[in-house]
C-alpha cells in the first residue's frame, strides 16, 4: 500500500501531524486536486481531507471529491474543516468522517460553512483568523472553568458570529464584546489571559483523531 496523503493546512501543525502520521501530506485542497488524484489507479490508496481554501481559491467540490471517492481501491476520510462538510455531504457515497466536527454538522447542530473557515498565509499555512467552531470551543472551556459564565459565553458569541470570517480574532472580539456589553468586561480580561496560556482547538483535536485512524487503517 502507498503512504497515506492528507491535505492538511493550518488546522494542525504539519510537524506535530508527521510525528502521528508518516504520510505525504498538501497543502490545503484547491479545486482540482481531487481530479488530478483520480488517474492514481495502482494498489490502494488512502486520503485524508482536513484543510481546504475558502478565499484563496475556489475549494474542491463535492462532485469533484465523489468523482475520486468511487474509483476502486480509494478509501477517503474527512475531518475538521471543510474535509468535515465533504465527509458529511458524501457519507452515503463511502466517506468516512472523524470528529466532533464532523458530528456536530452531521447530526445538523453546526448547518454554516463559516464555522470552520479561515484565512491563512499560503505556503507557510499560518492562520490569520480564527475558526469560529474554536472560538465557540475556547468559550465553552472557559465557561466550564467558572472564567466566565454563560451569559458572557453567548454575548461573546454572538459577538463572534456576526464577524465575517476574515476578520473573527480574539482581540477584535473582545475589544468589542467590552464595548457592546461594558459589564462582562472583567470576565473578557480574565478570558483574554486565559487564552494566552490555554487556548484550544477543536480543529486540531479532531485531526489528531484522524490521522490516528489513518494510521490503523495503514496498518492493515
Amino acid at each position: 500500500m502507498n503512504r497515506p496523503l492528507v491535505f492538511l493546512g493550518p488546522s494542525l501543525n504539519r510537524e506535530d501531524a508527521q510525528k502521528i502520521l508518516d504520510a505525504e501530506y498538501r497543502d490545503p485542497a484547491k479545486k482540482g486536486d481531487f481530479l488530478k488524484l483520480a488517474t492514481f489507479s495502482e494498489g490502494k490508496r488512502i486520503i485524508g481531507f482536513v484543510d481546504g481554501v475558502f478565499l484563496h481559491d475556489y475549494p474542491p467540490s463535492p462532485i469533484e471529491v465523489y468523482q475520486l471517492l468511487v474509483m476502486p481501491n480509494i478509501m477517503l476520510v474527512g475531518s475538521s474543516s471543510l474535509g468535515a462538510l465533504r465527509a458529511v455531504e458524501l457519507e452515503k457515497y463511502g466517506m468516512a468522517g472523524v470528529g466532533k466536527i464532523f458530528e456536530l454538522y452531521r447530526k445538523k447542530i453546526l448547518f454554516a460553512d463559516d464555522e470552520v473557515a479561515v484565512t491563512f498565509v499560503q505556503g507557510e499555512n499560518i492562520l490569520q483568523s480564527e475558526a469560529m467552531i474554536d472560538i465557540r470551543f475556547n468559550l465553552f472551556l472557559a465557561k466550564r472553568l467558572g472564567i466566565i459564565d454563560e451569559y458572557c459565553r453567548k454575548m461573546v458569541t454572538k459577538v463572534g458570529k456576526n464577524l465575517y470570517f476574515p476578520y473573527r480574532n480574539y482581540d477584535d472580539i473582545i475589544t468589542i464584546s467590552q464595548k457592546e456589553y461594558p459589564p462582562l468586561s472583567e470576565q473578557l480580561e480574565k478570558f483574554k489571559l486565559h487564552l494566552t496560556n490555554n487556548r484550544d482547538s477543536l480543529k486540531a483535536r479532531d485531526t489528531i483523531k484522524l490521522l490516528k485512524y489513518l494510521k490503523i487503517l495503514a496498518e492493515h
